[in-house]
């Protein structure tokens, strides 16, 4: 990913918390939350997959989405 910024992961016992410069993705066991006030259904399955927003995709692939989407807008 091209960004002058890095990416902190914040890991907790009852959330995940991924920070790019000011903005921030937080996620607990039944949402994420992010700094612009946005809030998606969220869920981790057994199968490795996780479900944002009634989609399913592979667990792996959407946190690759979701951080290259933060990196790319700041």
């Amino acid at each position: 990913m091209n960004s002058k910024h890095h990416a902190v992961v914040e890991v907790g016992a009852e959330e995940i918390t991924l920070r790019v410069a000011s903005r921030w993705l937080r996620f607990t066991h039944e949402t994420m939350e992010s700094s612009d006030g946005s809030r998606s259904t969220f869920a981790m399955q057994e199968d490795g997959t996780v479900k944002l927003n009634s989609i399913t995709e592979e667990m792996d692939l959407a946190a690759e989405r979701l951080a290259r989407e933060m990196m790319q807008s700041e």
